[in-house]
């Protein structure tokens, strides 16, 4: 049994900051792709930014400069640094992750999600 857990969501004003984490656990051979999704209310859900096993990384246009992914591969982790936040960042944010649970058997994986509130 995998498993992704986001944490780090929470409140914040305009122009702060906040770390998202989401480790993946459970019988893990490898891990490839991991991304950052992000779903507000009424609208479609968005990629935010993905990074490769290589740590090759791709971001939303909306987000460039502003956030950062990046992974530990030792702790089965990425990470979404986020920062001047705007209220249009508000959504709830999924981590995904392209896992193996032997050598030739991998399944893309998701959380369950962490609520992200910027307020004006």
């Amino acid at each position: 049994q995998v498993q992704l857990v986001e944490s780090g969501g929470g409140l914040v004003q305009a122009g702060g900051s906040l770390r998202l984490s989401c480790a993946a656990s459970g019988r893990i051979f490898s891990i490839n792709d991991m991304a950052w999704y992000r779903q507000a209310p009424g609208k479609q859900r968005e990629l935010v930014a993905a990074i490769t096993n290589g740590v090759s990384t791709n971001y939303a246009d909306s987000v460039k400069g502003r956030f950062t992914i990046s992974r530990d591969n030792a702790k089965n982790t990425v990470y979404l640094q986020m920062n001047s936040l705007k209220p249009e960042d508000t959504a709830v944010y999924y981590c995904t992750a392209h896992i193996f649970t032997t050598g030739w058997a991998g399944k893309n994986y998701r959380g369950q999600g962490t609520q992200v509130t910027v307020s004006s």
